[in-house]
C-alpha cells in the first residue's frame, strides 16, 4: 500500500498530508526538525488496522505553506490546521498522534476542541497543564541569566540561527538527529555550553549513522529542508508569549479523551520535565491509558523503535 499526497486548505494556507488506507482518521503531527516522513513506519500498520493514516507536514515544512510572519506559527493557527484536516479527511473527527513539537500541538488540539479530536497519543513531550509563565521566560531565568546555553533561547536569534543551520543542511540534520538519539554517547548533546555559542557548536556528525536512519532517509529530510529552509520550523519557538495568552483561556480544562504517552528512557527532552511526570500528568489527563518508557531509546521515539511504538499505538487504538 502506497501513500498519496493530499492538500488541505486551512484559511489562506495549504497543508500537505500523506494519506494511506481508509476508515476513522488518525492524524499524525511531527516535531522539529522533521516531516510527515517521520511517521513512515507507522502509516502502513495503522492503515492495515482499518484507519485512514494521515501524516501532515506542519506549516513551514515540506510541501505545506510557509508563511513568513512569526505569528503565522502560533498555536491557534496550527490547531486550526489540524481542524481543517479533520474536517476534510475525517468528516470532522480525528484521533491525534504527535511527537516532539507535535506533542504539545496534539495535546492542545485535544484540549481546545474535544468535539473534533476524540483521542490523543503523544511521544516525547508530556502534557502537564499551563505553567505560571511563558516557558521562554522561565528558560531565560534558569539558563541565560546564569550564562548557560539553552537551544530554545538560541532559536530566538531570528535570521542568525537560520543561517547557522542552513549553511550545511545535511551536516546540521545529522548532528541534531544523532545527538538526541539513544545511540549517542553521554554528552553528545553538551550541557556545559555557554550562552552565545551556536546551536550546532560541539555537536558531532558521526562517520556512520545508526541503522534506524538510513542514507536514503537522511537524503529525504535534506531535500525537504533544502526546499523549505528553517525559518518556519524555528518560528514555532518564537510564539511562547502569544501561545501563553491564547492557552490561558483553557487553563482550567483537563484533557478527558482517551490518551497515550510514549517516550524513550534516554530522551533528554523528557528529562527537562523533572521527576514524577506520570502522576503529575494524570492530574490533567484524566483518561491516560498508558505511560510507556522505551529502553535504549532516545528522542526520536517512533523512528528509533518503530516496532515497540507500533505495538503500543495499535493496542491503544484497538481499545478506543
Amino acid at each position: 500500500m502506497a501513500h498519496e499526497f493530499r492538500h488541505v486548505q486551512s484559511g489562506d494556507q495549504s497543508i500537505r498530508v500523506a494519506v494511506m488506507g481508509s476508515g476513522p482518521l488518525v492524524l499524525m503531527v511531527h516535531g522539529w526538525p522533521e516531516s510527515w516522513y517521520s511517521w513512515r513506519h507507522q502509516m502502513g500498520p495503522v492503515a492495515e488496522a482499518g484507519y485512514t493514516a494521515a501524516a501532515i507536514d506542519v506549516r513551514g515544512y515540506g510541501g505545506s505553506s510557509k508563511p513568513y510572519p512569526i505569528e503565522a506559527y502560533d498555536m491557534q493557527s496550527i490547531v486550526g490546521d489540524n481542524q481543517a484536516v479533520a474536517d476534510a479527511l475525517g468528516s470532522g473527527k480525528a484521533i491525534l498522534v504527535g511527537h516532539d513539537w507535535g506533542a504539545p500541538i496534539v495535546w492542545n488540539s485535544a484540549l481546545i476542541d474535544p468535539q473534533r479530536f476524540t483521542a490523543v497519543a503523544a511521544m516525547a513531550i508530556p502534557f502537564l497543564g499551563q505553567g505560571k509563565a511563558p516557558f521562554i521566560d522561565i528558560a531565560r531565568k534558569l539558563f541565560t541569566e546564569q550564562g548557560h546555553f539553552f537551544y530554545q533561547i538560541r532559536i530566538q536569534d531570528e535570521g542568525d540561527v537560520e543561517a547557522e543551520v542552513e549553511a550545511d543542511v545535511r551536516a546540521s540534520l545529522r548532528k541534531l538527529y544523532y545527538a538526541l538519539s539513544g545511540n549517542a554517547p553521554q554528552g553528545a548533546w553538551p550541557c556545559d555550553k555557554r550562552h552565545g555559542e551556536g546551536l550546532l557548536h560541539r555537536l558531532v556528525d558521526p562517520p556512520k549513522f545508526p541503522a534506524w536512519l538510513s542514507d536514503a532517509d537522511i537524503d529525504y529530510y535534506v531535500k525537504e529542508f533544502e526546499g523549505s529552509g528553517f525559518r518556519g520550523p524555528f518560528n514555532r519557538y518564537r510564539n511562547f508569549h502569544r501561545d501563553f495568552a491564547y492557552l490561558s483561556k483553557f487553563a482550567e480544562r483537563k484533557i478527558e479523551q482517551p490518551a497515550l504517552f510514549i517516550a524513550g528512557e534516554q530522551d533528554m527532552a523528557l528529562k527537562m520535565f523533572g521527576r514524577d511526570v506520570e502522576p503529575r500528568m494524570r492530574e490533567v489527563v484524566t483518561d491516560l491509558r498508558g505511560y510507556h518508557l522505551l529502553p535504549n531509546c532516545g528522542h526520536w521515539t517512533q523512528q528509533e523503535q518503530p516496532d515497540a511504538t507500533n505495538r503500543l499505538l495499535l493496542d491503544w487504538l484497538k481499545g478506543l
